[in-house]
């Protein structure tokens, strides 16, 4: 009786498996039956299926896919490294092929005996990876898994592919950070925007100015709820052409008066860039000039236009250049600059750094003699050329060590640097410049693609004043239609950003995250012909359900409500 019964449970199984359809996000560029298969029926994972590798193959590839089985599934999978795969029955076989054509290209082939993919970098194979991760079923039965009866040929659409994290207004420690890489891997995104400086807080050691952390990564309060928080309603702010007015003039800003902070040892900063490297992501890291850096300011008062006042590291959110956060362009600023960098970039492999650039108010440097002087001396017409000669100086030092500078799209007032690349978050416009004047354009237009705002009207967590759903962030393309073919070239890719003023713990930065990551990935990888919003929303029934495996924090609303 026990082996009709176990009997039965296999044919169900079998059948279930063999009805479980292909929900992959992003979408492949192709997805068809497997031409080698014959008998039409899905691979089965069990106790007893390898994991074979050619010997090129880099070890972590197999390895990432063997501990996520492991992990989510509790099949303990054994990798085998063979010169010549031979025996390719009961296998997930990993090899290096022939260049397939386009970057990052992979091909995958399901059947009843075994699965192959290949690619012709490690990085395509470890994109296939990912799309076997997303072929299993999310729930395994009698100690089993499946991968459906499938040919896949992909690539991706855009070669940056980004995902930002703001870690100044709230710090995030080492293990979620890691865990946010693991959520970028799922979906095939390459590179991580590490937002480790800003006004509220330092986040990165720098061994030769060490009240950067002890200072600067400290505050002694928050606001409570959205700006201007909770019984600060009454301070009223005038941003003038030569002056700042608040009012009333001796006005305290209320906080929920608990200390907040945190940074990262120079070797938390090297094991997370190495834990990323595993993933093929590559972490920019970002230090923000000349503005937001109350901060540095706070450990470091000499560096203002203001040396004598005390800065205080910033406790309220909102744009902060309502207050006097910005660095005095001397060179003494720009020595502390180039010592900080150098530090950062010899931490950091990636041949990119982010410098900010943004929110800069120009009162500060039209109050200061000092400011005033310098654009004297260096025969600069105004403030916004004084900003742009701030930028220049920091690239040419930059580029110097070999690495080139990446800025929001206030970089371009008073004249872009020659070879920085240009992050467009005010719109589209900034990029459309910068493309039109052939540099390199990362698309991330506010209104799309930044996901602390809002996902429903009536959003069920407290989230940044403005409404983002993920219909809005799916439609979005990063090729704005007034560029022409040739001027479309530089629009490098895209980027979705996470600010942290609402987001003060991990399940709150998943909350935000899920689903709209799913959409953002999707607009990066797939073709723009080959993307169908319907068609996205049934394949995200199967996320949650993996989601839900992975115990990922999202709205169940999305459950219940059409998005």
């Amino acid at each position: 009786m026990k082996k009709i019964v176990f009997a039965f449970l296999l044919f169900a199984f079998n059948s279930n498996i063999y009805s479980q359809e292909i929900n992959i996000i992003p979408k492949p560029v192709s997805i068809g039956i497997s031409k080698i298969s014959t008998e039409k029926r899905p691979f089965i994972i069990d106790q007893n299926t390898i994991i074979a590798v050619s010997e090129k193959v880099d070890q972590n590839v197999a390895e990432y896919l063997k501990n996520y089985i492991e992990t989510y599934y509790n099949l303990k999978l054994r990798i085998v490294y063979q010169k010549i795969i031979k025996n390719k029955a009961n296998s997930i076989i990993l090899i290096n092929a022939e260049d397939h054509g386009k970057p990052g290209q992979y091909k995958l082939i399901a059947s009843a005996n075994n699965v192959t993919a290949s690619g012709a970098t490690n990085e395509s194979l470890f994109y296939a990876v990912q799309t076997i991760i997303q072929l299993l079923s999310p729930t395994s039965q009698l100690n089993k898994l499946l991968v459906p009866d499938v040919e896949i040929i992909d690539y991706p659409r855009f070669a940056y592919r980004g995902m930002h994290l703001d870690v100044s207004r709230h710090f995030f420690d080492v293990a979620f950070i890691k865990k946010y890489i693991d959520y970028l891997a799922l979906h095939k995104m390459n590179y991580f925007h590490w937002h480790l400086t800003d006004d509220h807080g330092w986040r990165i050691e720098i061994k030769k100015y060490p009240k950067l952390t002890e200072i600067g990564a400290w505050r002694n309060g928050s606001i409570i709820g959205l700006w201007p928080g909770k019984g600060n309603e009454s301070i009223k702010y005038e941003v003038l052409p030569t002056e700042i007015k608040i009012t009333p003039k001796d006005a305290i800003i209320k906080t929920d008066n608990i200390r907040h902070g945190g940074f990262y040892t120079q070797e938390e900063i090297k094991d997370v860039i190495a834990y990323a490297a595993k993933r093929y992501i590559t972490i920019i890291p970002e230090i923000e000039m000349p503005a937001h850096s109350m901060a540095l300011l706070a450990a470091y008062p000499e560096l203002g236009t203001e040396p004598n006042k005390k800065y205080t590291v910033a406790e309220t959110w909102g744009m902060m250049n309502k207050y006097n956060n910005v660095l005095q362009p001397t060179e003494k600023t720009f020595k502390f600059l180039e010592d900080v960098l150098t530090e950062v970039m010899a931490l950091f492999p990636s041949p990119y750094i982010h410098i900010g650039g943004d929110e800069g108010s120009k009162v500060w440097w039209k109050s200061s003699s000092v400011a005033q002087q310098i654009m004297k001396d260096n025969n600069l017409k105004d403030e916004s050329a004084l900003q742009s000669y701030f930028i220049h100086r920091i690239e040419k030092f930059v580029n110097s060590k070999g690495k080139t500078i990446i800025g929001w799209d206030e970089i371009l007032d008073g004249g872009l640097a020659p070879n920085a690349i240009v992050m467009s978050w005010r719109g589209e416009k900034g990029g459309i410049a910068a493309a039109k004047e052939k540099h390199r354009v990362i698309m991330t237009p506010e209104n799309m693609m930044y996901f602390n705002h809002k996902q429903f009207l009536q959003d069920d967590s407290l989230a940044a004043a403005k409404y983002s759903p993920l219909e809005n962030v799916y439609k979005y393309d990063p090729i704005p239609a007034e560029l022409d073919a040739e001027q479309a070239k530089y629009v490098w890719g895209g980027q979705g950003n996470l600010w942290s003023e609402y987001i003060a713990n991990p399940a709150k930065a998943e909350y935000q995250l899920f689903p709209r990551l799913d959409a953002l990935s999707e607009i990066l990888w797939s073709s723009k012909e080959n993307r169908n919003y319907p068609d996205f929303l049934r394949r995200l029934k199967t996320q949650f359900t993996r989601y839900d495996l992975m115990n990922i924090n999202y709205s169940k609303r999305y459950l219940t409500e059409k998005p």
